[in-house]
């Protein structure tokens, strides 16, 4: 009985590059209004009305909304951005 061929297995890198992006997340407060979380939406991403207000919607039903995404550093940048305009806010990898 021969053995079975030996299968060639091809050169990869085992390393798996996570390229998942960053998303800063607004969440839900007992202190900021409706209005407010939609304009700080809108002057600080440039989401049109239509979208800050679903996002501010999804925040106030939900919880929490993602509001903008990108690499770690421009997600910590616009969580400090939201910090100081009195949001609540965090980063995580989407």
């Amino acid at each position: 009985m021969t053995a079975p061929a030996q299968l060639d297995r091809p050169d990869v890198d085992e390393e798996v590059v996570d390229d998942r992006p960053w998303v800063a997340i607004v969440w839900n407060d007992p202190i900021n209004l409706m209005s407010y979380v939609t304009h700080v939406l809108m002057e600080l991403f440039g989401h049109p009305r239509p979208v800050a207000e679903k996002m501010m919607m999804d925040v106030h039903q939900k919880g929490r909304a993602a509001v903008t995404s990108g690499t770690r550093e421009q997600m910590e940048h616009d969580v400090a951005r939201l910090h100081a305009k009195g949001l609540w806010a965090t980063l995580q990898q989407d």
